[in-house]
């Protein structure tokens, strides 16, 4: 039986710029409708609204469900949506913007492959009055109206204090970084080193660029160099999960290694036991909430600068 921890994040004011990355065990309920933020708003009157999402990659299984639970709520909102998939390439993103654009959207929903490389694209939209909502990773600058996503500072210390539990304080540990720039390789790794600058004694730290082969990589290189660690966080599961294949293909399968998203994959990793846990978003409920707030700033309400979604901590 796996155990979920609860955590709550707190809402704050100012925009917080967060992070990535599949389908949370605890979101069968939000996918869709129930929304528990915004109260479901729908577009006023007879008015069809028209939103544009620029997804950072559609080859991820984050995103996927990120995206899908975008698609089906605004089937629910009466909400036109337009995704384009920028395949984690920021010049892709760019012109995917700009296509959207010449589709006459309302407001810009946009998940950046870079929260340096996203403003230009940001900015491409202030310039045409498009107001723009940054979802799950955030953005270095440009306006925007909210930010939607978990607290990656929170989670990378939940990963963290789960670790020194399970390896013991002072332990050799490793870091495998997402893709360097983006918010949630940013403040994920901030977050863990909160935790693991005063209690672990991290020994590696390289970039796997939120991939699951590079993770598996860059651990096998990580193992060569570093036979005393016990533990390792990676940045997403994705990470985790090629993490844990070159361990096992090492004969370490006594090495403890957390994840971040519980996608589908790692939640059974964790629950085979294979896997020593994840932290859980809810992309489902990240798209609604995303949604609930471009809608009901089109229809004139105030939002709130960041909205923060629940983060949970699965484990065996």
């Amino acid at each position: 039986m796996k155990k979920i921890q609860a955590l709550s994040v707190l809402l704050t004011g100012g925009m917080l710029l967060a992070a990535c990355s599949t389908e949370s065990p605890v979101e069968e309920n939000n996918n869709g409708g129930g929304n528990e933020g915004n109260n479901n708003a729908e577009a006023d009157g007879d008015e069809e609204y028209t939103i544009g999402f620029s997804v950072s990659t559609l080859n991820n299984p984050f995103f996927v469900s990120l995206e899908e639970a975008a698609s089906d709520y605004a089937d629910e909102l009466g909400v036109e949506l337009i995704t384009a998939d920028a395949q984690d390439d920021d010049a892709t993103q760019i012109n995917d913007v700009e296509d959207l654009m010449q589709q006459d959207i309302d407001l810009l929903m946009i998940n950046p492959t870079d929260s340096d490389a996203v403003v230009s694209s940001i900015e491409l939209a202030n310039a045409e009055d498009i107001p723009v909502v940054t979802v799950d990773r955030g953005s270095e600058g440009g306006e925007v109206v909210t930010h939607v996503a978990s607290d990656n500072v929170e989670g990378g210390e939940m990963a963290a204090e789960l670790l020194v539990d399970l390896v013991g304080e002072g332990a050799e540990v490793a870091e495998i970084e997402g893709i360097p720039g983006s918010s949630a390789a940013t403040e994920r790794g901030e977050g863990f080193n909160n935790i693991a600058d005063d209690q672990l004694d991290v020994v590696a730290s390289q970039a796997g660029d939120f991939d699951r082969s590079e993770g598996l990589s860059v651990m096998e290189d990580i193992l060569q160099g570093n036979e005393g660690i016990e533990g390792v966080f990676a940045h997403n599961d994705e990470m985790a999960l090629g993490a844990l294949e070159a361990a096992e293909g090492a004969d370490r399968e006594d090495l403890e290694i957390i994840g971040f998203d519980a996608t589908d994959d790692a939640v059974d990793a964790v629950e085979e036991g294979r896997l020593s846990g994840t932290v859980a978003q809810q992309p489902g409920l990240i798209a609604e909430e995303a949604l609930d707030a471009a809608v009901s700033y089109l229809n004139g309400e105030d939002v709130e600068d960041f909205v923060g979604v629940d983060l949970e901590l699965v484990t065996e």
